[in-house]
Formats: C-alpha cells, structure tokens, sequence
C-alpha cells in the first residue's frame, strides 16, 4: 500500500468500515509510515474532539427509518454502498475542514457547516413529528393552559424564547408544549386544541423577515407557514385550512397587541 491509497482508505478506517483484510494492509502501513501515522493520530483526535465538542440528538423517526432504507439498499447494490462510504468520505472532509477554520480563528467550539434544509424537507418533519405525537404519551412535555406556565419552561432548554399567546377566546384554548428536533435544530412546539381537534404551532428563529401564509397539504393533513416577529411557524392539523387561517389571523392579532405594549414602556 502507497501513501495515497491510505489517505482513501483513513477515513473508513478510524470509522470502523473496512473488512479484516484491508483493515490489516492500513495498520501494517501505519505501523511503517511515520508521515502517515502522524496523518492517523491527527484525524483520530480530531474526530474525538468533534465527538466531545459536538452537541447529538436523537434522530427523528422519519430520518431514522429514511437511513434504515438506504443500508437495506446499499446492501442489496454494491454500487450504493460504494457511493455511500464515498459520501462519508466526504462528509468527514468538510467536517474536519469546518472544525478546523473555526479552531483557526479562535473560538472555543467545534461548529460545522450544513446545508439549509428544504421546504419539502420540513414539511415531512413536521409531519412526522404531528403524527407521532398523536401516540399517547407524546403530545406535551409541558402540559398547561397558562401560557405564563408554558412559556418559561422552555427556559434553558433553548437557545431561544418563543412567543406563547393565549387565544382560548378566539377557540384554540392551549394545552402545553414540548421540545423537538426539526430543520437540524432543536425547536418550541406549542400544542393548541380547536373543538377536539389538536394543532401543532412549530416555531424557530427566522431571520429573513416576515412572509405571508403559504398553504401545503400532506397525506390528508393540512399545513400553514408563515414568518413574523423574528420567527418561523409551522402549523398543522387535520383541520380544514379555513381553521388555520383563523388560527394564523388570532395569533397575529395577540403578536401585534403584545409588540405595542412592548412599545408604549
């Protein structure tokens, strides 16, 4: 084995992809090659900082299953699996590359760069995360009508505060809120009832500016999403969309008053 057959080869290596055989061909070269084995230790440390720098999450269901299909795949096409160990190639070069720059330029973590996700993307998030708290046990980590309740206990447990209005006199009373995981980020559900149908008001940080309401269905289930504030919102229900309009109308309304008052003091 060449110098360079190793630099391919690292990568699968330290992740534990190759078979006995190559896997020994990389360790008697490492074991030969001072450069190389300095090239080793340096990647090796570099993943074990990522590993104790980096904050895990614990994947989406769909996401899950979607990874779950493509090793099913790529075992059943060499091409696949082929394509595959390249991609991780690749995706460990842009993580080691964006660690790296920011190491460089002095901060203190470990970040690394990713593609925005797509509206489509999102869409079947957010789908998937409605369904599954449909399953009972998973509609509400915090469960309470008082938004004064709901509201700070997302405190320390995001990056961010969402807004948490009270519209049970326009007839989507609250009923609590949870954390979840979507667009790579983790995200304030807040959980709104209208007559005995549940809605889901997911929202993150925006900064693109505000956006009129654009409607989207899915699998039966209807869709609203829409900007403002400094926010991103995505509503869902198996509701009619008349109903998440007039839930979108309701809550514009209570963002509007509460940035006036914030005005007047």
């Amino acid at each position: 084995m060449i110098c360079r057959e190793l630099e391919h080869r690292l990568s699968a290596y330290l992740d534990q992809e190759l078979d006995a055989t190559d896997r020994q061909d990389v360790e008697h070269h490492l074991h030969e090659c001072q450069t190389c084995e300095t090239l080793h230790a340096r990647q090796r440390a570099l993943g074990e900082a990522l590993r104790a720098q980096l904050p895990t999450f614990t994947a989406p269901d769909l996401l899950r299953a979607r990874i779950e299909n493509a090793i099913r795949d790529a075992h059943a096409e060499p091409e696949i699996a082929h394509a595959l160990r390249a991609a991780r190639r690749w995706r460990w070069a842009a993580i080691a590359a964006s660690a790296l720059f920011v190491l460089s330029a002095g901060y203190g973590t470990v970040a690394t760069l990713r593609e925005a996700p797509s509206r489509s993307d999102i869409t079947q998030e957010v789908l998937a995360s409605h369904v599954r708290s449909l399953m009972p046990g998973h509609l509400t980590d915090v469960t309470s009508t008082d938004r004064h309740t709901v509201k700070p206990w997302f405190s320390g447990r995001l990056d961010y505060s969402p807004p948490v209005y009270d519209l049970a006199a326009q007839g989507f009373p609250l009923v609590g809120g949870r954390l979840d995981y979507v667009a790579g980020r983790p995200v304030a559900v807040l959980v709104y009832r209208h007559e005995k149908h549940m809605m889901n008001l997911f929202v993150w940080p925006e900064e693109r500016g505000s956006a009129g309401a654009a409607e989207l269905t899915r699998q039966g289930y209807q869709f609203l999403h829409w900007t403002g504030g400094g926010m991103s919102y995505w509503l869902v229900s198996e509701l009619n969309g008349q109903s998440l309009r007039d839930f979108e109308r309701a809550h514009k309304q209570m963002e509007g008053a509460a940035a006036s008052a914030s005005g007047e003091h």
